[in-house]
This record gives C-alpha cells, sequence and structure tokens, in this order.
C-alpha cells in the first residue's frame, strides 16, 4: 500500500460513522464517501454510474450475474474469478500470443439474443492486452454488452475502455490502494438487476468509508508506466540473452507484468531459489498460484508439457527499482546456469 493509501484508511477510521446513518456523523461520513467515489470515478475518466464493492472479484460477481442479457461469453485466458462466475458461458478461443480472435467472438454472437462478453484489459498472468475498441464494436454491432476485467489497469491507462466499455471492474489493491475495496464502473444501471440494500439497490452492505478514502488516495498518487516499462525491458534482454523465453513477446502486453521460461526449470524450483533470495515472484496470478494445477492461461495459449511448467510470473510497480530488477536478472541468471550445470 503507499504512504498516501495508508494515511487515507487511518483517517478513515479515525472518523468512522455509518455512510447511511441519518445522525450528523452520518451525514459526514456520507459526504466523505461521496467525495471518495467522485474521486475515484475522476481518475478513471469514467462519467457514468460507480458502485463501491469489495473488489474486482465481486465486481465482475455483480456484472455476471445481474447483467440483463440472454447469454454470456467468456475468453479461455479469463481469470479465475471470471472461471468460476462463468458457468455455463461459451468460452472463446484465443491466439498463441493470448488475444481474442475476432472470427470466433463474431460466429458466437451470431446465435442471436443479448450477449454479455467478458474480457480482460490485461491478463492477470502474461500481461497481454486485448483490444478493447475492436472487440466492442463486434459486440456491439451485435447487440450485446461488453464487461471489462480491468483490474489490472491503472488510472487513465487506456481510453478505449472508457469509451467502449459498458461494464468495468477495478480494484484498489493493484493500484497501491487497500485490500477489500474495489468499484463496478456502469455506464447504465438499467442493464444490471437491483437487489435492494446501499450502493442505490445494486450491493447490500455497511459502505466501506476508510477503504474508499484509501482507494481515492491511491488513485490520486500518479503511476510511471512508461518508467516500468523500461524497468521490464531491461529485465527481458537479460533473460532474452541468457537464454529464456518472454511469454507473448510480440503481443501487446501491459507494462506492470512479464511471464517468463526458464528452459530445463520448473516454476516450483524457481520459486524456491527466488524466494529464499528474498525475491516476490510467483508461478500464475496470486489467486491460482498456489495451486499445482497447470496454468489454464498458457493451456489457451497452446503451451504443453514441460515447457507449461517452466513459467514464472512478474509484476512490476511503483516502489520497484532498477537496482531491484538488476538483482532479480543476476538471480535469473544464475539460477538457470546452475540448473544447466547440474543438467550436464
Amino acid at each position: 500500500m503507499l504512504p498516501q493509501a495508508v494515511a487515507a484508511v487511518m483517517e478513515g477510521m479515525q472518523r468512522w460513522a455509518n455512510p447511511s446513518s441519518p445522525h450528523g456523523d452520518g451525514r459526514a461520513a456520507r459526504a466523505a464517501l461521496e467525495d471518495a467515489r467522485r474521486r475515484i470515478a475522476a481518475a478513471y475518466g469514467w462519467p457514468y454510474e460507480l458502485l463501491l464493492t469489495s473488489g474486482a472479484s465481486e465486481s465482475l460477481a455483480i456484472a455476471m450475474g445481474r447483467c440483463v442479457a440472454d447469454r454470456r461469453l467468456i475468453t479461455a485466458v479469463e481469470h479465475d474469478a471470471v472461471l468460476r462466475l462463468g458457468e455455463g458461458a461459451a468460452v472463446l478461443p484465443v491466439t498463441t500470443g493470448g488475444v481474442l480472435g475476432l472470427d470466433a467472438l463474431a460466429a458466437a454472437l451470431a446465435g442471436g439474443g443479448r450477449t454479455l462478453v467478458c474480457v480482460q484489459w490485461a491478463n492477470s498472468e502474461t500481461g497481454v492486452r486485448q483490444p478493447i475498441a475492436t472487440i466492442a464494436a463486434v459486440v456491439h454491432g451485435a447487440g450485446g454488452v461488453l464487461l471489462v476485467d480491468a483490474a489490472q489497469m491503472p488510472a487513465h491507462a487506456d481510453s478505449d475502455v472508457l469509451r467502449h466499455a459498458d461494464l468495468v471492474a477495478v480494484s484498489a489493491h493493484k493500484r497501491g490502494g487497500p485490500p477489500g475495496v474495489g468499484a463496478l464502473l456502469v455506464r447504465d444501471l438499467g442493464i444490471l438487476l437491483p437487489t435492494g440494500g446501499q450502493e442505490k439497490g445494486y450491493r447490500p452492505g455497511t459502505e466501506n468509508l476508510p477503504g474508499a478514502l484509501g482507494y481515492a488516495a491511491a488513485l490520486d498518487t500518479p503511476e510511471d508506466l512508461a518508467a516500468m516499462a523500461l524497468l521490464r525491458s531491461r529485465l527481458e534482454a537479460t533473460i532474452v540473452d541468457i537464454g529464456g523465453e518472454v511469454v507473448a513477446a510480440e503481443s501487446p502486453r501491459s507494462p506492470l507484468i512479464g511471464a517468463y521460461r526458464m528452459p530445463g526449470v520448473s516454476s516450483a524450483a524457481q520459486l524456491i531459489r527466488f524466494d529464499l533470495a528474498g525475491v516476490a515472484v510467483s508461478a500464475g496470478s496470486a489467486c491460482s498460484s498456489g495451486s499445482m494445477r497447470p496454468s489454464h492461461v498458457l493451456t489457451a495459449m497452446g503451451w504443453a508439457e514441460p515447457a507449461l511448467r517452466e513459467v514464472v510470473r512478474v509484476s512490476f510497480g511503483r516502489s520497484t527499482t532498477e537496482a531491484e530488477v538488476d538483482r532479480f536478472a543476476e538471480l535469473w541468471r544464475t539460477t538457470f546456469v546452475d540448473a544447466r550445470a547440474r543438467a550436464a
């Protein structure tokens, strides 16, 4: 968490009152909550409705479960949260570069009825970006609704999402905010079935004022995406030079995520070596890295054993330094060299 977000959460706890209470303290809390909501919406450039939630997973659950639609389509590389919610949904294939095939999308939409299509802004394991504007044109041309899982998207990172998405799921902790808070950006509340309660009747439960204040504070703090892209390029140049492989190197990717294969060395062995050296990386998205299952994302992209289990995922953020990247690059090098020496 960013220091600004920590300070804002502490402030929210010190001034806590139920924002739905009619007394003076409650009204003051409501005013602070609505100010945070406006700041969050403004940070994303979103001029429509914004429902505060407990995170991107809940935002996706609201969108997937309560959108007024006859059918649902998801891609084969969606986050585990979407796969769990997408029971009964048609699954769309991706290319070897991890990008949704537009012909398959158009064919699936030809089935008739109003269809909700869920796609990622960027994949949480590989960083591969989907062409939101192009996908939106196909979806809207068939009378469908586009839901974008933008948990990985920095504020103001993609005007195509703001111009074309109907529903957008976002999360605070991906942006240096507190865990347990996120939002669902909604172009038109008429496409969602309400359930009563708070958040204009679309989410029951006491509002999380400290979390909302922390989220707003995090988004108020700019992210230097160009600097992160340079750090990733610096790491990838070393990995390629050594003999490693960058996953989906030719696809459009978020500068915040990279996935790398170390040939002949399992991701589990790599993680042990890196963790002992104090380096925190994972073997997939954080929600699935504890599982021994092979990555469904890499499988959908055509990867097979043993390469499928030789990939680790690396994140870059505001706190990542050039020295840290260089240290990890050297650790990657020695791990790979040692493994090849043992195999010789």
